[in-house]
């Protein structure tokens, strides 16, 4: 991965729509980190990725979606941002219907400037299947 030296993704944030504000806040509505469905395939109507950005610079950015054997079920057009110096940029992508085939661990990739910058693991699975908790991994 060649990253920028004058870019950080501070965090990336999945859901189900994110709405710009009068105030030009943002609000997101139904947050997840994962997808649990009675069946599948599954499609979703609108899935949102927010992407939140430090750092200084014009950048341009894509962000896509792999199946688990790692084919393209989803392309976002590119987008530009800048960011002004000590400064902060968040960036939205919407995908509609969006059709999630399979279990297993999908990846939501993040390109910046054409090149691979982050990935993020998005499981999906089925409810009666949901992976099982040791009493170590449960938080209090």
């Amino acid at each position: 991965m060649n990253k920028p030296d004058n870019l950080e993704l501070k965090y990336t944030i999945f859901c189900e729509d994110i709405r710009v504000e009068a105030s030009g806040s943002l609000s997101l509505m139904g947050v997840f980190h994962q997808i649990v469905v009675p069946q599948l395939p599954v499609g979703l109507i609108k899935f949102a990725v927010l992407n939140h950005w430090e750092g200084e610079g014009q950048f341009e950015t894509k962000v896509r979606i792999l199946s688990p054997d790692r084919e393209a079920i989803a392309v976002s057009q590119p987008s530009a941002f800048e960011i002004a110096p000590n400064g902060y940029a968040d960036n939205v992508t919407v995908f509609i219907n969006t059709t999630f085939q399979q279990p297993g661990d999908y990846v939501v990739q993040t390109l910046i400037n054409n090149s691979l910058f982050a990935e993020k693991t998005l499981p999906v699975f089925l409810a009666n299947q949901q992976p099982e908790f040791t009493e170590s991994e449960h938080v209090n």
